[in-house]
Parts: structure tokens; C-alpha cells; sequence
């Protein structure tokens, strides 16, 4: 079990394009909870991934892609339901999990979902847009025609210039084909905005996530956050199956 925070709201993708998302405008108070957070989950002992240069989903992207790579691991499961981690889905060893609505999505739920595979999520995101990381998509591209084109065209690179060979089921081809290609290099900036880092250093071995139970002064610190039903939380059996 690991846990990624974002220490710091700004990232290196701030760096690549100016409207992404930053810390203004966010209230003081919930600012000011990350840290706490940080030193509750490892007082907890709980492995914190706290990021800087990168963001939480970044982490988040790069350990499950590891755990992935270990044969000792049955499944690795994303505990969020954000659609950039959907892009990490693979076949059902890698999974998303959407806790508050009881939503496991495996490759087969993203498509049910978003109408494309895992590795077109960001071309998709792309020409959409995503107003919580603060870029804009292309105008006219919506939801349904994005998973139209990308369930025939895995990415951006695979889409004709002649909207006269796309599917009939898209429409507007002609005025989508003239954006895009018009606002080509915007399209692809937005995908590397979508796009997870996959390197990011988060632990040498899956050994290193193995929960011991908390650690020493949990129960001390339970009671200075005020919330001492933690420590009885974190001695529970973990339920398997």
C-alpha cells in the first residue's frame, strides 16, 4: 500500500503550459491539511509518496506500473475514480477503483466508461479537455465524438487529415478534422499534459509497501488529531476475498 500526495500543487507541467493548474485560489485551510496528512499516513505506516517536481497521479502511474512488472503481485489496484489513472488500467491486473461509488473498472469497464482503451485516454483528454487540470481541449470536441474517433484511431498520429475517411457515426467529421489539424500543436501539448510519468522514483521493491500495522505513537498521535478511533481502525484485521 502506498499513499501519493501533491506536497506542492504546481508541477513541471506548469513549466509547459501557463493556465495549468496551481495552488490559487485554493483555501488555506485545506492547504495547510497536506502536511498533516503526510505525517498522519506515516505515523500510520503507511509508505507517503509526497510529490514536488511531479504530481500525485504521476506516482500513482509509476507504482502501479512497477508493482505490474512483479510476478509475486496478483493485481494492482488505483484507488481513484479520475480518469487520467484510467490510462494505467491493464486487462485486469491493473484496476481502478472508485471506493465511494463501489466501481472497480478493469480494461473492459474503461471502455464501457469512456468508449476507448486505456492507452488512447490521453489523446482523449487531449481534444476534450479537463477543466480540473486546467487546460481546454479543441473547440467543438466533445465527449462522443473524442470516443468515436479514438475507439477507431488509438491516437492523435493515427487520425486521417481527410475527414472523409472517418466513421460515418462521427458527426461534423469535416469542421472536427479542421480543428484539429488546424490546432495540431495545441492537441499534442494537451496529451503531454495528460500523458502520466511513468519513471518517477517511488520504491526499489514491492516489499517495501508490506503494512506492519502503525507505528510507534500512532495512538498518541490518533488522539492529538482527535480522531482516536484511528488507532482502533488500523488494528482491525484486514479483510481478504
Amino acid at each position: 500500500m502506498g499513499v501519493a500526495t501533491d506536497h506542492v500543487v504546481e508541477s513541471f507541467r506548469n513549466d509547459l503550459y501557463p493556465g495549468y493548474k496551481t495552488s490559487e485560489g485554493v483555501a488555506a485551510p485545506l492547504l495547510s491539511q497536506f502536511p498533516v496528512l503526510e505525517e498522519a499516513l506515516a505515523s500510520m505506516g503507511v509508505v507517503v509518496w509526497p510529490m514536488v517536481r511531479y504530481e500525485a497521479d504521476d506516482a500513482l502511474a509509476s507504482a502501479a506500473r512497477k508493482a505490474s512488472q512483479d510476478a509475486r503481485v496478483e493485481q494492482v489496484i488505483i484507488c481513484t475514480p479520475d480518469k487520467d489513472l484510467a490510462q494505467c488500467v491493464s486487462g485486469s491486473r491493473v484496476v481502478q477503483l472508485d471506493r465511494r461509488r463501489e466501481i472497480l473498472r478493469d480494461e473492459a469497464g474503461v471502455i464501457a466508461k469512456w468508449g476507448v482503451r486505456p492507452e488512447s485516454i490521453p489523446d482523449y483528454l487531449a481534444v476534450v479537455g479537463d477543466s480540473a487540470d486546467g487546460f481546454p481541449g479543441l473547440p467543438g470536441w466533445g465527449a462522443k465524438a473524442a470516443a468515436l474517433t479514438f475507439a477507431e484511431y488509438l491516437h492523435l498520429e493515427h487520425v486521417p487529415k481527410d475527414w472523409r475517411r472517418w466513421p460515418s457515426a462521427i458527426r461534423g467529421a469535416q469542421r472536427l478534422a479542421a480543428v484539429l489539424f488546424e490546432q495540431w500543436d495545441d492537441a499534442r501539448l494537451y496529451r503531454t499534459l495528460a500523458t502520466l510519468a511513468l519513471d518517477v522514483p517511488v520504491f526499489e521493491t514491492v516489499d517495501e509497501l508490506e503494512w506492519k500495522g502503525p507505528a510507534v505513537g500512532f495512538e498518541q498521535y490518533s488522539r492529538k488529531l482527535g480522531a482516536p478511533e484511528l488507532y482502533a481502525r488500523a488494528l482491525e484485521p484486514i479483510p481478504h476475498g
